[in-house]
């Protein structure tokens, strides 16, 4: 019943959602629901529709996940408790399906490494530099995360 041009993620979201449906399971549904719908959304944008890769799906559930991360800080600041709780459980259900996130440590020896192929020397570089570190880390860290490590070992801190 798959369609052959369906990414395997997508696949694997629809059927954890009819799991989820089955089991009544109202939090996972409604998470799964919406990442589909951001990934239709993403799908029949532009110009033309077309079916993502996954690694396209990826970026949009790590989208839709920074988006919870965001929100439940903002919740939480506003003393929303009651909210924060629901973006961090819809947060929980989205991380399941992304890559594990790197250490920092691990991060910064991409970051390292990065500089080392782009051979650049400062700030003005960090553009060159956050392209390839961008390549290397593949959504297993958000992008500011590897700015700021960037930022740092351009700029000798």
């Amino acid at each position: 019943m798959t369609d052959l041009g369906m990414s395997q993620l997508k696949s694997t979201l629809r059927a954890d959602l009819h799991t989820s449906m089955r089991q009544r399971d109202l939090v996972r549904s409604a998470t799964l629901r919406m990442a589909l719908t951001a990934v239709t959304n993403e799908e029949v944008s532009g110009t033309t529709a077309r079916e993502l890769s996954d690694d396209e799906v990826l970026k949009v559930l790590a989208r839709e996940a920074k988006k919870r991360r965001e929100a439940a800080a903002a919740y939480m600041a506003a003393k929303r408790p009651e909210l924060a709780a629901k973006e961090e459980a819809e947060l929980v259900f989205l991380e399941a399906y992304l890559p594990a996130q790197l250490s920092d440590p691990e991060l910064q020896a991409l970051v390292a490494q990065a500089i080392t192929q782009t051979g650049a020397s400062g700030m003005p570089q960090m553009g060159l530099v956050m392209k390839a570190a961008t390549a290397l880390v593949a959504g297993r860290a958000e992008g500011g995360r590897v700015a700021a490590l960037v930022k740092a070992a351009l700029t000798g801190n």
